[in-house]
């Protein structure tokens, strides 16, 4: 079904059949107005001649159709509409409306004076925006009309809606992007392409991934042989033994052998850090007359377990002897969550949870609070929660926050929400048990909006009982700053005032409750990241801040490093350690940190990467690389306007592309990786890192503002995320060691492009046979849709993963499966099938050549 298709469907279930005489009520008048009004949003052109004053612009088109009946009781006093739009918008046009931003992405469009709505009337309304559109996944559902005296009402056509097929969210109003001319590229220079269908099929084709006959575990261990003697046959069931280990930490692990125990064959555990030295490392033998698993901690042996269990399902419970010697290369494996833009619950996160020690990752890094929501209970600041978890149509902000990203006026639906104190215990003791550690995020002194506005609420009830005091105690703003500032995303009002004591004594509270419930679930909390990101230009005109200003030379902009040094030793003082963004981090006096502190790297490969990575390193300091070009996977996954995610940092981060990250040598990988425009460009090694420094790990980042469905998230994650723990858990035999000063470019001989490609034929092979494991998890991975072309008459068609079902029809026809190069004429529409069956990948086409 086609999107316009959708469109219709969504808005025929919503509006009852109309009456041909107007509605008495103002309120009923607006629904059905709401409910029949035409809304659709279409990204023009990203290369128009910009207005005067407005550089770097694109123009993206809103067009409204009234509808044929208008009720007579239709308020027009106040009427506005009320939507999001993530960009900048320096020029609104239109004949009907007057524009507004109300905060951060909130826009309002309010009809003019004396404009008339007249019936089947088609207005369009032009938005120049700064920067580009690259993919539909810009547009922001749930725009809402309002007016004086009634009671906000969304417009049917604006809502999202579940695509049955792919089990994706679909955006009706959302126009096609068909012309790659004017909407792929910002400019002539951009060499950027979409990833059609025949392009995707000429990489498939080059890439030629082959299916697994043997060893399928994945992270690939170190050594791993298998034998010819008769199988060993896990059907029988196990009779454990464990040696040095307790029960409750390999119980995850072991259930997901799904063998039952009390059985025949031998499963012995035992932990000998003398015979395996590397942490987390464990030797699996599997012989006919038993298993025997030597590890050198508790982590050895779920792991150990998991690599078990992988073989074991591949194999179908009847196993080939098999010997494994494995360790992981770095002792940082991660993932972080965004919970602040848009909300995640609980059953989602353990999902997630299990998923990770499925493949080995061992840090869960949550993102609890951001500008857009709070979504962890405090329980001594209960604002927090009840006001800063909720999106709604509230512009004094005193139920809830803006209705930024598309939230919607009701503060209803799953992008609002927050985990109770008994959620996170429960999500870092299911996480202890799989040897995950979880570090919580709460990003400050930017990035605070929800929780200046919540304590905003808390200090006006306060204060109407007369408790000037109290109030102030948590009060984050000094009401007398009169700095005028806008922050990345465009917010004006979403740093805490780093000069008041109310700030550290609110941060101090917030760690204090988070270390309280880790405690409850019986793992201690041992780091606290504080975000230190991206801070806009505040404080400038505080009076609470005239003396820290003067006393760092009159210099505002240095607050924010005396501000996170002051933060970190008071986080030290509390036996945490520190964890923070890098451009942040990379701003303080390194003598004023405690000398344990994380860093996570995020400059973009061809631009900060090296700098900040090499920098920090050579600190001292340990440093996860979280750069988008490994590991942010909000980015879209191909350049391409049906593919989701934000695309400032890369254009299409996919697992080819995860999976031949070379951690260990930053400037080598512009051997095979572009830069955001698709060039080819070299990477010079500055600063030189210093003999001996090594980075700690790498973490993959899922942020959430286009990502409002679990789905959403399953897609964006998996089956990449798979492709990064494999990074992190075994070398990139094909890149050079690092060499200090050594400068990389484009198609470098350096690096072993014939070794890349055989590692990656055998990474999509075990990738492939893990898909039935996701699927058993409940994990809506992403099925790639096929590359296709038609070659006199005949269509071939080939798949990033080896196995994957293709089909086929004539366009409009019935689904046909796809077995070989066949015969074909005219359109041909084709689409890839998970390894269930149970969902599809986006649909592609290809026509044969017009002779």
């Amino acid at each position: 079904m086609q999107p316009v298709g959708w469109a219709m469907l969504a808005v025929a279930a919503l509006i009852a059949p109309q009456a041909a005489a107007a509605e008495a009520s103002p309120q009923a008048a607006l629904d059905q107005f709401a409910d029949t009004l035409g809304y659709q949003l279409e990204t023009v052109d990203n290369q128009p001649q910009c207005p005067t004053g407005i550089a770097g612009c694109f123009l993206t088109t809103l067009t409204l159709t009234v509808p044929e009946t208008l009720p007579d009781a239709l308020p027009t006093r106040g009427l506005s509409l009320y939507f999001s739009f993530v960009n900048q918008l320096p020029l609104v046009e239109s004949d009907i409306f007057t524009h507004r931003l109300i905060n951060g992405d909130v826009q309002q469009l309010t009809l003019k004076p004396g404009v008339t709505l007249r019936p089947g009337a088609r207005h369009v309304v032009k938005l120049w925006g700064v920067g580009a559109n690259f993919s539909r996944a810009f547009a922001m559902p749930n725009a809402y009309l309002v007016a004086d005296g009634v009671n906000p009402r969304t417009i049917a056509a604006t809502r999202a809606v579940i695509d049955p097929d792919t089990g994706l969210e679909a955006l009706p109003f959302a126009a096609p992007m068909t012309n790659e001319a004017r909407l792929a590229t910002k400019s002539d220079a951009d060499r950027t392409r979409w990833l059609t269908a025949e392009r995707a099929f000429a990489v498939q084709a080059e890439r030629q991934a082959v299916a697994t006959t043997g060893v399928a575990i994945l992270p690939k261990p170190i050594e791993a042989a298998q034998g010819n003697r008769p199988s060993v046959d896990l059907g029988r069931g196990i009779a454990l033994t464990l040696h040095g280990v307790e029960r409750a930490a390999v119980a995850p692990a072991l259930a997901s052998l799904g063998v039952a125990e009390g059985g025949a064959l031998p499963l012995t555990v035992r932990v000998d850090p003398a015979a395996v030295v590397k942490p987390e490392g464990y030797l699996l033998d599997v012989r006919t007359s038993g298993i025997a698993i030597t590890v050198h901690d508790a982590a050895g042996a779920s792991h150990a377990l998991r690599s078990l269990a992988q073989q074991a399902a591949f194999e179908k419970g009847r196993m080939k002897p098999l010997r494994v010697v494995d360790a992981p290369e770095y002792g940082f494996r991660g993932l972080h969550v965004d919970l602040g833009r848009n909300f995640h619950g609980r059953d989602q996160i353990l999902k997630l949870v299990e998923a990770m020690a499925a493949y080995k990752l061992n840090k869960l890094h949550l993102h609890l609070a951001d500008d857009e929501g709070w979504r962890i209970e405090i329980p001594a600041l209960p604002e927090l929660a009840e006001i800063g978890s909720k999106r709604c149509h509230d512009l004094q902000e005193q139920a809830c926050l803006l209705p930024q990203l598309g939230a919607g006026h009701n503060g209803k639906g799953d992008v609002n929400g927050y985990l109770t104190a008994a959620d996170y215990v429960a999500i870092v003791r299911a996480a202890a048990a799989r040897q995950i550690e979880v570090i919580p995020s709460i990003d400050m002194p930017g990035h605070s909006r929800a929780a200046i506005k919540a304590m905003e609420v808390r200090h006006a009830r306060l204060m109407a009982a007369g408790k000037a005091a109290d109030a102030d105690a948590y009060r984050l703003i000094d009401p007398a700053d009169t700095t005028e500032y806008r922050s990345i995303q465009h917010y004006n009002d979403n740093t805490l005032n780093v000069c008041l004591p109310a700030t550290y004594r609110f941060v101090d509270t917030v760690v204090d409750a988070l270390a309280d419930m880790h405690r409850q679930a019986g793992t201690p909390l041992r780091i606290f990241h504080i975000g230190a990101d991206e801070t806009a230009g505040a404080w400038v005109k505080s009076p609470a801040c005239r003396a820290m200003i003067a006393e760092n030379g009159g210099d505002a902009g240095k607050l924010t490093p005396r501000f996170i040094e002051r933060v970190a030793q008071r986080l030290a003082a509390k036996g945490l350690r520190t964890g923070g963004w890098s451009d942040g981090m990379g701003h303080t006096d390194a003598a004023k940190m405690p000398g344990n502190v994380q860093t996570n790297i995020w400059g973009v490969l061809h631009t900060g990467a090296v700098r900040e990575a090499h920098d920090q390193l050579n600190r001292g300091w340990d440093v996860v690389l979280s750069i988008p070009d490994l590991g942010y996977f909000d980015m879209p996954y191909a350049p391409h306007p049906d593919e989701g995610g934000y695309h400032w940092a890369s254009r299409g981060v996919d697992d080819y592309q995860v999976f031949g990250f070379m951690p260990g040598n930053l400037p080598a990988n512009a051997a095979t990786i572009r830069n955001t425009h698709a060039e080819g460009r070299a990477i010079a090694d500055e600063p030189v890192l210093q003999s001996g420094r090594r980075i700690a790990g790498v973490q993959a980042q899922l942020w959430s503002e286009t990502i409002r469905t679990d789905g959403q998230v399953d897609y964006m994650l998996f089956p990449r995320l798979l492709a990064l723990a494999e990074r992190a858990w075994s070398p990139a035999i094909w890149g050079p060691p690092y060499g200090a000063g050594a400068t990389y470019e484009w198609g470098d001989k350096r690096v072993d492009a014939v070794k890349l490609k055989a590692g990656w034929q055998d990474f999509a092979g075990r990738a492939a046979a893990q898909l039935p494991m996701l699927d058993k998890m409940g994990i809506a991975y992403r099925v790639a849709p096929p590359g296709a072309r038609i070659v006199d008459g005949r269509l071939e068609a080939n798949t990033v993963f080896p196995g994957t079902a293709i089909e086929y029809r004539v366009a409009g026809g019935d689904w046909t499966r796809y077995s070989g190069p066949v015969g074909v004429s005219g359109e041909i529409e084709l689409r890839s099938r998970s390894a269930d069956g149970k969902r599809t990948s986006r649909t592609v086409r290809v026509a044969a050549p017009v002779r």
